[in-house]
This record gives C-alpha cells, structure tokens and sequence, in this order.
C-alpha cells in the first residue's frame, strides 16, 4: 500500500478537504487484544525514568505528568517503565516497583489518569538480575554498580558471570529460582488490582529473564540451562504463574530481544522458537527489541534497524508483535504497520521529546482533527 493510495475526506476542524492517506488509517486503526481494544497502532514502550527518588519503589506526581500527559497526546498503549518486582530486581535504587500495597496505591491515580484520557495503561514488570544495583542521575555512579554502603545490593543471576565491570552475581539456587517466579505473580495480581489493563514481561536487554534464554550468560547444568528447553524454562514458568492470576480477557505481553549481536549468543530463531512457545502459554503479542546481554557490541543502528526482526517474529511465529528502534517519522511508522511489518509501533525517544507526537503523526499523515485522537480541551488548537 503506497502513500499515493488517498482519498478526498472533510476535515473536521474548517471543513477543508485534505488527503487522507490510507496507510495513516491504518496506524490510527483500533487493534484488539483479548478483552482490549487500543484505540491506535502508536504506543509508548517502556523507558526508565530513574525517578522513584524516596527509593521506596513508589511513583511520584513526576509519572503522572510524564505518562498522563502521553495519554493526551493520543498514544493508543502506554507501557510504564520496568517495574522491579522485588526490592532487589530494580536496575537503579530509583526505580519503580510492585512488591507493596503501598506501591499499588501510589500507581492507582496514574492509571486512571490514562484511561481517562483515552490510553490502555500497562505495566512491565521486571527483574534486572546482574543488571541490577546500577548507578543513575539521582544516584552517582552512572556506568557502574552502587556499593553497598550507598544502597546497593548483591546482585543474582543464573550464573556467576559479572556484566562487563559491574559488581560479579551471586548464582540463584533452584529455590531461588521458584520464589522469583512467585515474585513476578505477585507483582502481576498487584498490578491487576492497581487497575492496569495489560501486563509486559520483561524478557529483553539483558536482564534477568534474558540472561536466563543467553548461553553467553547461562552455563548452569540443572533443568534451567544447557539447551534451549532448559533456558526457556524460567520464562515459561513466569508466564504461566502471571496468567494465572491475571483476568482471562487482561492481555499478556513479553518483551524480548530477537538478538543481542554477538557470536555464540541469543539470535533470531532462537527468539521464533521461544515466541511460539509462549504463544500457546497465554501470551498475546510479542514486543521485539534488540541487544543488552553482552556490552560493546557493534550494532548497525540506523532508523528501523530492528523492524525486520519484529517482521520475521510475526510471520514465522504467527503472533502478533511490535516494532522499535529510531521510529521516529509518521511516514516511517504508518508504512511499518500498512505494509504488515509489525501490528503497532513503538515509538520511545521521540516521545520523550514530544508528548503529543500521534497529534502531529495525524496531522502529517492528513487525518482529520475529528479523527485524531484529540482530547475536547485542545481541539481549537488542533494542527
């Protein structure tokens, strides 16, 4: 479908005719799954924001006005920032979390500021793994792990392999192991009763889960390593912990890097295989991202680089999935999802520039004001 495929529409703010092009439609189109429609393919992926600065887990008026205000913009789904679902799962000692009643309190009132402004809030949940303890703005020691007498904390993983200079893993037993699972459908149920209509899995970038699927940094010999049925398995335990206590119509996300660039490592195929599995678990739509596992890897970063991984996960698995990665164009984004390359994109560092980026993707693309997701307030200053 090219952009020379338009029709003559009335626009809804002067009455002036204007092109609407049909790959614009289908970005702006609803999508559903299960229980929850989105009102568009524009969604916001999880960023963090290293700003639960009291380094209690819990959001701040910061989140409602970072993520509310993306809600008005008109993204259709909004995934809030890894959400740590253990005091020891968090990447940075500012990071947000589950593991508390207090912490579903204190996201309550941000979730229903999205929904009240038209967005589907969702939640990823996380355990960083070796990854975690880590240095950010708030902080110090940005690149590096916080001692323990700044707040740090021993760090776990499959194996005792550090991440490049970070602080080396304790290895977690099997018991371990079964009590993380456990901490993933807690943080699930809390999340659920925070009113949170989806639920992504954190499976990419290197941490925890992720390093679990890697054989870069799994080289346990009990039933969670050695070949792929045994990495996978932590993963297929977590999925099938959190459906089961999530409603049957509240989708199930998975976050997962189709790659992490290195020799020997996580690739593609192994990504298709696993997304398969999980299909048949419960899992709705597969959030395809890259790279995390291993630091300085070459990555041929360029806008759109990692659409044809999202591509190949959803033909060659049958799932629906995402795309990101320097998404940034309206153009680029309504022929990724037109051409069937992805189901919705994810559009992450542009957002943080511009809150209202799907306003002006609506305006580019030539939809009408009524047809953009604008809240009544701004429509008289509609593009």
């Amino acid at each position: 479908m090219s952009d020379t495929d338009v029709k003559d529409v009335k626009d809804g703010k002067n009455g002036k005719k204007t092109k609407k092009g049909k790959n614009g439609a289908t970005l702006f189109s609803p999508m559903a799954l299960r229980g929850v429609t989105v009102r568009n393919r524009i969604w916001m992926p999880p960023m963090d924001t290293y700003s639960a600065v009291a380094r209690d887990g819990k959001p701040t008026p910061f989140h409602y006005q970072h993520y509310v205000s993306r809600a008005m913009g008109g993204f259709g789904l909004i995934i809030c920032e890894a959400t740590a679902v253990a005091p020891e799962g968090r990447i940075s000692p500012c990071d947000t979390g589950l593991w508390n009643e207090d912490q579903v309190e204190a996201w309550r009132w941000i979730v229903e500021g999205m929904k009240e402004a038209g967005a589907v809030p969702a939640v990823q949940l996380n355990h960083a793994g070796r990854k975690g303890s880590t240095g950010c703005f708030g902080v110090g020691f940005s690149g590096g792990s916080v001692p323990f007498e700044e707040g740090g904390w021993q760090t776990v993983a499959p194996s005792p392999i550090a991440y490049g200079h970070y602080a080396m893993p304790r290895e977690l037993s099997v018991e371990d192991i079964h009590r993380i699972v456990g901490e993933f459908r807690d943080a699930a149920g809390r999340a659920v009763r925070a009113g949170f209509q989806a639920i992504e899995i954190h499976a990419a970038h290197g941490y925890l889960i992720s390093q679990f699927l890697d054989p870069l940094s799994n080289e346990r010999t009990d039933e969670y390593g050695g070949d792929l049925a045994g990495r996978m398995r932590f993963l297929v335990e977590i999925v099938d912990a959190v459906r089961s206590v999530i409603p049957e119509d509240m989708p199930l996300l998975v976050r997962i890097s189709a790659t992490d660039w290195a020799a020997g490592g996580w690739d593609l195929d192994q990504t298709v295989d696993v997304a398969k599995v999980v299909r048949e678990h419960g899992v709705d739509l597969v959030d395809v991202s890259t790279g995390g596992i291993v630091p300085n890897v070459t990555i041929p970063v360029k806008p759109g680089y990692q659409v044809p991984f999202s591509t190949q996960v959803r033909d060659r698995a049958d799932v629906p999935v995402t795309a990101v990665g320097l998404i940034t164009k309206p153009k680029q984004a309504a022929k990724i999802v037109a051409k069937g390359e992805a189901d919705a994109v994810e559009i992450g560092r542009a957002a943080l520039r511009d809150p209202y980026w799907p306003l002006r993707a609506a305006y580019k693309l030539g939809l009408s004001t009524a047809d953009a997701p604008y809240q009544p307030q701004y429509v008289r200053g509609a593009y």
